[in-house]
């Protein structure tokens, strides 16, 4: 890789690591935007709540009702008194708490994935974090699902009717059905209370609110892997930003499901008729040491038939992100639908996406079936990748081993071109000799190439493989998040509260292998090109200490992988270097350049188009002359 390479690479980090930092908002900014959003929020809140309870005092002070029309709080007078009362649905993986005010669940619970407090089970959400209200509006009232209390029957572990009853012996009925692991059905249905609807009715309302639960120990990093993900019918899936204070759309499109994601676990809601579309989707982010990360919301539409005859159906998957558990459970759903839920598993872009799916995966599946330790998986997955990779690394050094050892002839061949207007000259010189001796100066780019894709593939995959979730490796308590060696109360901006020892190694891991491979280009720099190169170093080793700042508050599975990855490519460059015999090297290229030098075709493109470029700059500066 030559030296322009380096710097472009150098610089488009350096321009994007500054735009970041000159664009962020100051902590002041960010407070008060927080503030603002929180004050909207509770206007907000407050407002609903007051027309809540016009629409009831409406409702009260109506005397006066068309016979078509009939008073939903006459009729429902009954289901909307009585006693909250739990009922629990559950088998072998899944826990659920359903409550009879309002007919929702309102708490799920996830075995045998130990939370953040130490309890060996995981609860993903309670009565105070969830809620789901659907809201049918009729000709003059409305029914809200979340003001009825319904009576449970026909109950079971696995199953439970919900019916609130109206006045009339009209009923609304909401049935649920938990299957053997994950994946819960739901149907919604009134019957006898077509009256209460216009005839163009065919729409029900669903308001679905969730505060998203922290249940990993980083808030910041597990944060960047929490929000709200959709799939459109007829189209790809997408989510709301993880990032910004508060992100909100409304769906272009139909939707088959709406999920509340964080780092490991999902709450997907599948309609078997699509969500219409226009859905608004809403995200707001929680404040550090709250216990929660996210709070969600999201409002949106499906198909409803007020005669009954036609039930509402949906499915409810509800547990971890695990990508063959997914694909596994999809297969349950009776909706016939490609719901392609496994994209809850955020395995990157679509190239990285494709390498984590097709190769990434059965690998790790693979060594994981031995009962392996997930930090001895890591290293095991490290050193596959080397081996694969090391033909064509070996064959990249090579080559810069062969321009270093070439060094001298060509500062010899080229010393007469320092004039500045001699470097194409200088330049065609030496395409011509690199195409006498069979080198290419371009193949020392070739490591990079190989391995940038399946870095970037391994930044996706590993912190969202929830098999490493609670592994512990030597002194890493939890492979999937931050390993502390120092910790302290007060956040400071770049580090956060504590020093992670796995970012620590790798960054000096990366210190190690920029050394290694400065020298490798150094040694095969040429005049003006070894000076600049010692102005080069000392900005690639700045790279590592911004790694340091973007990684401190990664997993410690990711750090100790990219760890032990420097630390093979450095011992692999070493080795290399300590292998390759300079004398018997040059005597191969010697005697390549005996057998190309009187073969005038032996010239590559670039020379060949440098000679040409170069004819004719020397046939304008002859006109010039003559002029």
């Amino acid at each position: 890789m030559n030296k322009d390479t380096i710097i472009g690479f150098v610089l488009i980090a350096v321009v994007l690591i500054a735009f970041s930092w000159w664009n962020q908002p100051s902590a002041e900014q960010i407070e008060a935007a927080r503030q603002q959003d929180s004050i909207a929020a509770v206007q907000k809140e407050q407002a609903e709540k007051q027309a809540q309870k016009e629409s009831a005092k409406s409702v009260v002070d109506s005397s006066a009702v068309d016979n078509a029309t009939v008073d939903t709080t006459a009729l429902f007078h009954t289901a909307l008194q009585g006693t909250s009362q739990q009922v629990v649905l559950k088998n072998d993986k899944l826990e659920l708490t359903l409550d009879t005010k309002g007919g929702v669940i309102r708490k799920a619970v996830i075995k045998d994935f130990k939370s953040i407090d130490g309890a060996p089970d995981v609860t993903l959400f309670d009565a105070k974090d969830q809620n789901m209200n659907i809201m049918l509006a009729g000709k003059q009232e409305n029914i809200v699902t979340q003001d009825l209390y319904f009576t449970p029957s026909e109950q079971t572990d696995a199953a439970v009717t919900m019916t609130a009853t109206a006045a009339n012996g009209g009923q609304v009925i909401m049935r649920y059905q938990l299957g053997q692991d994950y994946l819960l059905s739901m149907s919604f249905q009134t019957t006898g209370l077509a009256g209460l609807f216009p005839p163009s009715y065919k729409e029900m309302e669903i308001e679905w609110t969730d505060h998203c639960r922290q249940q990993e120990r980083g808030f910041s990093f597990e944060n960047r892997y929490t929000s709200i993900y959709y799939k459109e019918a007829t189209g790809g899936t997408d989510k709301l930003s993880e990032s910004s204070d508060r992100a909100q759309e409304q769906t272009e499109e139909q939707t088959d499901w709406v999920a509340f994601r964080n780092q490991f676990f999902s709450v997907a809601l599948i309609a078997k008729d699509n969500f219409a579309k226009g859905a608004t989707l809403t995200s707001t982010m929680d404040e550090k040491g709250s216990g929660y990360l996210k709070h969600f919301d999201a409002k949106m539409k499906t198909a409803y038939d007020p005669t009954g005859q036609n039930p509402t159906e949906f499915e409810m998957y509800i547990g971890p992100n695990n990508f063959r558990l997914i694909k596994d459970v999809e297969q349950q759903s009776k909706f016939g639908k490609d719901l392609d839920l496994e994209q809850l598993v955020d395995l990157g872009w679509w190239l990285l996406r494709w390498i984590n799916r097709w190769f990434t995966l059965y690998v790790f599946d693979w060594l994981t079936g031995f009962g392996l330790n997930m930090g001895i998986v890591l290293i095991l997955i490290t050193l596959l990748l080397k081996a694969i990779t090391f033909p064509m690394v070996k064959k990249s050094y090579m080559s810069s081993a062969k321009m270093r050892v070439l060094k001298p002839k060509f500062e010899e061949a080229t010393k007469q071109y320092d004039k500045p207007e001699d470097q194409m000259k200088k330049q065609q010189e030496m395409m011509s000799l690199y195409s006498k001796y069979g080198v290419s100066p371009l193949s020392g780019c070739l490591p990079m190439i190989i391995q940038m894709p399946i870095w970037l593939a391994m930044f996706f995959f590993v912190p969202n493989a929830i098999q490493l979730r609670g592994e512990s490796f030597l002194w890493m308590a939890d492979l999937s998040t931050y390993d502390p060696i120092i910790e302290w109360g007060k956040h400071i901006w770049g580090i956060g509260d504590h020093l992670s020892l796995t970012c620590i190694l790798f960054c000096g891991a990366q210190l190690l292998y920029t050394y290694f491979s400065m020298r490798q280009q150094k040694d095969q720099m040429i005049g003006q090109q070894a000076e600049q190169m010692k102005m080069m170093q000392w900005m690639m080793y700045i790279m590592p200490l911004m790694f340091f700042f973007i990684f401190n508050d990664y997993s410690s599975g990711l750090n100790f992988y990219y760890f032990i990855s420097l630390l093979f490519s450095a011992i692999i460059m070493w080795a290399l270097r300590k292998t390759t015999n300079d004398e018997k090297l040059l005597a191969i290229l010697e005697a390549n350049y005996q057998a190309n030098k009187n073969n005038p075709k032996k010239q590559s493109g670039l020379a060949a188009r440098l000679e040409a470029m170069q004819k004719q700059a020397d046939a304008m500066r002859e006109q010039q002359r003559k002029r």
